[in-house]
């Protein structure tokens, strides 16, 4: 293995050091909470940019909820793994029970995260997607089907480590993947990090008041959009929608 990442903090500046080129353009930071927020504030120092989150819940398989069947993100989206789906022998109850039981953490942590804020305007303007890494890639797909929704002018999608053979798709959905680590055995993301201790919500809440509290030159007033998703993503992927909450 490769030298590894001292913490998240670590993480996200030698990221950063990858994204120089977008200093100075209309650039607001999404992180994946909660484990990609930590790294995300480094980017949004490094690139004197404005900071949110996107909240994303994994769909893990009932019984081996580390391997993930699919995700769930904000306005109705579910990107599922065909292959983990079937192989898993997945029934569409099992899958109903899973989704509606992580949006409920998905809504908690709309409410808890954003304390009545809207969500940013995102069209127009380069998306950095952050986490702090990528496994399966279903959670990444889940947030860049939202991402694509709202028409921003680029999506850039940002992580310290990621398994070779997910960045590689990823990086065909995206305007470009900027990635620090791409090993071909990944194994689990907290290998590859000194220092991994779990993000709580406390955390997060202060670390987006921290980045709110420093100035952005090119942010823009917050506001909602409502787009229907339209999107294509990886052949072994299906988007569907719903209005159930």
């Amino acid at each position: 293995m490769t030298e590894r990442f001292k913490d998240r903090t670590d993480a996200g500046r030698q990221l950063a050091a990858l994204l120089t080129g977008l200093r100075g353009k209309d650039v607001i930071i999404l992180a994946l909470p909660r484990g990609g927020v930590p790294v995300a504030y480094e980017l949004a120092r490094a690139l004197d940019a404005p900071m949110d989150v996107l909240n994303v819940r994994k769909l893990g398989v009932p019984g081996r909820e580390e391997l993930a069947m699919g995700a769930i993100a904000t306005r109705g989206v579910r990107v599922l793994i065909n292959d983990v789906m079937v192989t898993s022998g997945i029934t569409e109850g099992a899958l109903e029970e899973v989704t509606q039981s992580e949006r409920i953490e998905l809504d908690r942590r709309e409410q808890v995260y954003r304390e009545g804020r809207p969500a940013p305007i995102l069209a127009g303007r380069t998306v950095v997607l952050v986490d702090d890494g990528i496994a399966t890639g279903a959670t990444a797909r889940a947030a860049i089907a939202v991402l694509r929704a709202q028409k921003p002018a680029e999506v850039v999608l940002a992580v310290p480590v990621a398994q070779e053979s997910v960045a590689a798709e990823l990086a065909s959905e995206v305007d470009d993947l900027a990635c620090v680590r791409r090993p071909d055995d990944l194994f689990a993301i907290s290998m590859w990090y000194e220092s991994f201790p779990a993000v709580s919500d406390k955390e997060v809440r202060a670390i987006l008041a921290r980045a709110r509290a420093a100035p952005a030159p090119r942010s823009r007033a917050h506001g909602t959009t409502r787009l229907p998703v339209r999107i294509r993503l990886h052949t072994l992927l299906t988007v569907r929608m719903s209005t159930a909450r």
